[in-house]
């Protein structure tokens, strides 16, 4: 069966189709990109804002259009942080129901790390043995760790780059003393998840996803996109440390001609190199693998398991 799945993140709104079905890897047909960053916004009520939504809507239509075009056979449509945490989530979610007519699922954060753990376990394997899976989005950081497809912890903390970078980075490049605090906040925030992820179980594997995680890697001199998504990608502590040292002196735009960082999320890496330092060192990590796969993978293959059940 033909499947999209339409992800309304914080930073972005994208469509990705796949011809799936049960046992079979997915195979993308169709990829679709707006860069929105809903994440951002928002007024000083925490509402998502008239243009926020507007441009929302827009993407939505477009996508529906595209997935129609595409003969579809269903379209999975799901939002996360940013629209979950807004104040206006219901009266946004009615809007884009009504003149769109999708309906946007929520997920919760336990949700998302559960379903992005089950998409980095089916890309591993069960060779794989026990896991910790990381995720840094724009809006939340989701953690979780178990031996099965199920994670037996699952933890989403409120450490995404677009929200870490809006309320708490300012200045481009921002002071030393925001980094600074930034670092111990984050620190603070990852102390309890990290003795829970740990508790499940010594890792075998620790494992990342996400295009931040991405980003940070290549900017370590991991592997181009142009090398293909099985090409093995390590994030190590040290290179990261290198990493978050010089893009802590650069602006957005210098970050931005860089290969691996895009125009729309370079002023988001500096925040999303501190999450991710903090986290490697609350759970004792000193070298991290990429997974290709996330969020919209384990999505497809949940809902191929349901179509599955007698």
């Amino acid at each position: 069966m033909r499947l999209g799945v339409l992800d309304v993140g914080s930073n972005t709104v994208h469509l990705l189709v796949v011809d799936a079905h049960r046992g079979a890897q997915p195979t993308p047909q169709h990829s679709d990109k707006h860069e929105l960053r809903l994440a951002e916004q928002l007024d000083a009520h925490g509402r998502i804002t008239q243009r926020g939504s507007d441009n929302l809507v827009r993407a939505v239509i477009e996508a529906r259009r595209q997935a129609k075009a595409l003969e579809c056979d269903d379209m999975l449509a799901f939002a996360t942080s940013a629209v979950r945490d807004a104040r206006n989530s219901s009266q946004v979610l009615e809007r884009v129901a009504l003149e769109t007519g999708v309906d946007l699922q929520v997920l919760s954060g336990e949700d998302e790390a559960r379903l992005t753990f089950l998409a980095v376990r089916r890309w591993l394997g069960w060779s794989a043995g026990n896991l910790i899976c990381l995720d840094i989005g724009g809006g939340s950081l989701e953690l979780a760790a178990g031996p099965d497809e199920d994670p037996i912890v699952a933890v989403s903390l409120p450490l995404g780059a677009a929200r870490l970078t809006r309320d708490r980075l300012d200045g481009d490049p921002p002071p030393k003393s925001d980094v600074a605090a930034l670092r111990e906040y984050v620190d603070a925030q990852l102390r309890a998840p990290a003795r829970r992820l740990l508790a499940a179980g010594t890792p075998d594997r620790v494992v990342a996803t996400s295009k931040t995680f991405r980003t940070l890697a290549r900017l370590a001199g991991a592997a181009p996109s142009s090398a293909g998504p099985r090409a093995r990608r390590l994030l190590n502590r040290t290179g990261l440390a290198q990493v978050t040292a010089f893009v802590s002196r650069m602006t957005a735009a210098d970050l931005a001609e860089l290969d691996g960082v895009s125009v729309g999320r370079a002023h988001q890496t500096l925040a999303g190199a501190i999450v991710a330092a903090a986290a490697m060192d609350a759970l004792g990590i000193e070298v991290l693998e990429l997974c290709p796969w996330a969020l919209r993978e384990g999505v497809i293959l949940r809902r191929l398991d349901w179509l599955s059940q007698p």
